[in-house]
């Protein structure tokens, strides 16, 4: 029974200990935090052991009692722990009936297979989603804590990088809210991507140490591990009449199961994600240790752990290849051997039926081995034809393709996948030969050397173009051929994705290629990251009923120009810029002006991304300001800047830009003439919490990819729903959150996604715009120090005999500098601004992660809603 509940109850009928305590636990306001909890310790021996019937207080109380062995002294950390400890019991008690009632049923399954979860903090999530907030609040309240301050010790969960991950993770949280019988898969890494730190300005990366003290939301699974092989050989034996194959692997290690348990939103459906940690077969060699060996002794396991150590390890050297490919595989591996394991239980050896009972989508290329794998394990394992499981692993694999960019379409050279994963190159091999010789026939009527061409530039196994010696397997290619749906993330996405990365593909399966817009979940970016916003929507409308249906956000529409309501959104907005301050002043030591506007770009660090512009238009209202008479400066409006995002731990040209972006703000921040008008702040080891923070106080978000590079982006939608307006590029989903909002309402700047490749031959003869040149000589001329460093960032967009400004900077750059001063001349009238910020709110019904799980559902997966009874 809930905390509220028992309140509200006669005390009568309860045990002698909780009448004892009960006046002073729901009548006391004042802070108790030793008192409280040393007398509720005094008792909470004998309290029921079942948690529905121990209210919250008590229940923290006794988990402190245990997990500590003291009455009393506890940290907020320790808080945190005991909190997180006490949830966790009703989680998993929702979790068991979810999956009493899934087996119970036995529906279809959808299993989602990706090498990135985002999940950030799980805490306030969770306690929300089950409708423990008041609650939990109220106990801490009563312990002397309060709930935000506990839930901010808590580690985010160091499993993801970026948009990838974080969209996984929101299509979990719509999964479990719609009912959705299904699992996520991916890997528990120890130190996730990196923990980025800044040094003299520039990055440096550290391990993101972040399960030292546990983690309370997740449940190994001793009695789920499957082994998983590298290497070794392939050899044909004869079995009676039949020839079978066996892989030999040199090395194996085992995958063992975490489940951490993804409860939805008013519904009683918990789901799961399991995630693989790799551990070794033998655990120590004593034999080797005995003999004096004893890095061998340790050998295995460290090889082992390595694969589920660091999220996208560096794959610049061979040795970084290989580890990729066998994080890859490994998560795969597990995850497949698990579903078929689990089918086989229920349906036995009817492998017909498979189709029928699971589907499996592939994030992105990094699960794409999979069309292998399941081919392997119902090949040589289970011992069918290969017809039958060529049609069966089609029917079952889905691929979603998530960038434009050619050299993230994964391709593995052909020794490494034949020395990692020899039999899976045998089958993949076997699959080329099927699939060009189909296209073979499918051609027939295209002249002799247009058909060699055709099926060349479709083959799954092909030449590197940077070196003729190299064979590479296409892993996008072999995703496309062994599944039943292709799909992408943004309409203008989806439509490059068919018309050109993947265009002879489409034009023979047209029915195969789809969009699915991406959306985020309005629970975490709205509903929970901001409150006061949520409330002040809810009252307005008279519903919180928008948090699970967004289109009712359509309803603020009305209210757009309403000057009351206006000043309450106003109002909410000043409060989380404030919190905002708050954080700068934490990490950097400055206080800033609260009334400036408040200017973000947080993203992966990334060329396409152009940070560099947003740096490069940085300088030049810079230097536009110290031209300016105090009373000029006075007039204009302020801004407050705070660019944020990891550069890959291989990726130069990205760290040289965050090098820039820290030594621009040295100077600029300093400068006593400027500095109340103008600041611009790195924020590193950018992560989910960190946007909890930074995107409710947003006021103008930037998303200025070059036309037709980002997929989709997600963060944008994340802005939108928070009010916050957007100027950007003509590209990703920044057009439909365009269409959404009204297309006046956003800054568009810079080409179209048609005009690129024209653009781009072209580069090399523009007659650049003199302030260009001006910023350019201002770098390379040691403005913001280091210039030697800095050189190769201006030669890559600047100097056309060294580099070649792929991305356009230079074409795109006058254009965005007239959409900043339009940015400019709308924040001077507040009451516009307002209007419009209520209008992006009001149109980002469309992009819930909600809407984009059901268009899955109903087009792709065909899975249908199982809910438990309550």
């Amino acid at each position: 029974m809930a905390y509220r509940q028992l309140q509200n109850h006669s005390i009568a009928g309860a045990p002698p200990a909780y009448r004892q305590i009960a006046p002073r636990v729901t009548l006391s306001r004042r802070p108790l935090r030793v008192s409280a909890v040393a007398e509720l310790n005094k008792t909470a021996a004998v309290v029921p052991e079942s948690t529905a019937l121990v209210p919250a207080p008590v229940d923290i109380a006794n988990k402190l009692r245990y997990l500590f062995g003291r009455n009393g002294d506890y940290t907020v950390a320790d808080a945190y722990q005991g909190t997180s400890w006490s949830v966790r019991e009703k989680l998993i008690d929702s979790f068991n009936k979810t999956h009493e009632h899934w087996k119970k049923e036995d529906p279809k399954f959808i299993y989602y297979l990706s090498a990135e979860f985002l999940m950030g903090r799980s805490l306030i999530n969770t306690v929300y989603n089950l409708g423990l907030e008041g609650e939990y609040a109220e106990a801490l309240n009563q312990l002397g804590y309060e709930m935000e301050k506990v839930a901010d010790a808590e580690r985010d969960a160091a499993l993801g990088n970026g948009g990838l991950g974080r969209l996984a993770a929101c299509f979990l949280d719509s999964m479990a809210t719609l009912d959705l019988p299904g699992w996520g898969y991916g890997i528990r890494y120890k130190y996730g991507m990196f923990k980025q730190a800044l040094r003299n300005g520039y990055q440096v990366e550290l391990p993101d140490i972040w399960l030292t003290k546990g983690n309370p939301w997740e449940l190994r699974r001793d009695d789920v591990k499957f082994e998983v092989g590298f290497g070794g050989r392939v050899e044909r034996r004869k079995q009676g009449s039949k020839e079978i194959t066996v892989w030999t692997p040199s090395e194996k290690v085992i995958a063992q199961a975490y489940d951490n348990p993804i409860p939805g939103f008013n519904t009683p459906t918990t789901s799961n994600l399991r995630l693989w940690d790799a551990v070794p077969l033998t655990e120590f060699d004593l034999s080797a240790f005995n003999a004096g060996d004893y890095d061998r002794a340790m050998l295995e396991r460290e090889r082992a752990e390595g694969i589920s150590a660091v999220l996208y390890p560096n794959d610049s050297t061979p040795e970084g290849k290989e580890l990729r490919l066998k994080q890859q595989y490994f998560f795969v591996c597990a995850s497949l051997q698990d579903v078929l394991s689990r089918f086989k239980a229920v349906h036995g050896n009817n492998f017909d039926l498979l189709p029928e009972k699971a589907c499996f989508q592939l994030n992105d290329t990094h699960p794409t081995i999979a069309v292998a794998e399941l081919m392997r394990l119902l090949l040589d394992v289970e011992g069918l034809d290969w017809d039958k499981v060529w049609t069966i692993t089609t029917k079952c694999l889905n691929y979603t393709n998530h960038t434009v960019m050619p050299e993230a379409l994964e391709k593995w050279p052909v020794k490494v996948m034949a020395k990692m994963l020899p039999r899976h190159m045998e089958i993949i091999e076997v699959i080329n030969e099927g699939w060009t010789k189909w296209l073979g026939g499918h051609l027939k009527d295209l002249a002799p050397e247009e058909r060699a061409k055709r099926i060349a530039a479709m083959s799954i196994i092909h030449e590197n173009p940077w070196n003729k010696e190299e064979m590479l397997v296409n892993m996008a290619y072999l995703a496309v051929v062994g599944s039943s749906a292709v799909n992408g993330v943004a309409a203008i996405h989806s439509n490059i994705v068919k018309d050109e990365i993947l265009n002879d593909f489409y034009q023979i399966f047209p029915s195969k290629f789809q969009n699915k817009t991406n959306g985020v979940t309005p629970r975490r970016w709205l509903a929970w990251c901001n409150p006061e916003l949520a409330s002040l929507i809810t009252d307005t409308l008279g519903t919180s009923e928008w948090i699970n249906d967004t289109e009712k956000l359509a309803g603020l529409r009305a209210y757009a120009s309403d000057k009351a309501f206006q000043a309450k959104w106003a109002a909410v907005k000043k409060a989380k810029k404030a919190k905002l301050a708050e954080l700068i002043k934490k990490v950097h030591g400055d206080e800033v002006n609260p009334n400036a506007l408040f200017d973000i770009q947080i993203k992966r660090i990334h060329e396409y991304k152009r940070q560099y512009l947003n740096v490069l238009s940085i300088i030049w209202r810079y230097k536009q300001l110290k031209k300016m008479s105090p009373e000029e400066r006075k007039k204009a409006v302020a801004r407050v800047c705070v660019i944020g995002g990891k550069a890959a731990s291989a990726y130069d040209m990205a760290k040289r830009i965050i090098r820039l972006v820290t030594a621009v703000g040295d100077v600029i921040n300093k400068d006593p003439e400027t500095k109340d008008y103008l600041r611009l702040y790195f924020l590193p080891d950018y992560n989910v919490s960190l946007a909890e923070t930074i995107i409710p106080a947003a006021e103008l978000s930037q998303h200025i990819s070059t036309a037709g590079t980002e997929a989709s982006g997600t963060s944008n939608m994340k802005f939108q729903m928070n009010g916050c307006l957007i100027i950007g590029t003509w590209d990703g989903a920044n057009i439909e959150i365009a269409e959404e909002t009204g297309i006046d309402n956003v800054f568009v700047f810079g080409v179209r996604a048609e005009e690129i490749n024209q653009l781009r031959k072209e580069r090399k003869n523009l007659k650049t715009d003199p302030r260009w040149d001006e910023l350019m000589r201002d770098i390379e001329g040691g403005m913001f120090g280091d210039k030697d460093y800095f050189k190769p960032l201006v030669d890559s967009v600047n100097n056309m005999k060294v580099g070649n400004d792929w991305f356009l900077l230079a074409n795109d750059f006058a254009s965005y500098l007239k959409a900043q001063e339009d940015v400019d001349a709308c924040y001077k009238d507040q009451s516009e601004w307002l209007r419009r910020s209520i209008m992006y709110t009001a149109g980002s019904g469309k992009f819930s992660s909600d809407r984009t799980i059901r268009e899955y559902a109903e087009d792709i997966w065909h899975v249908t809603p199982s809910r438990p009874t309550a």
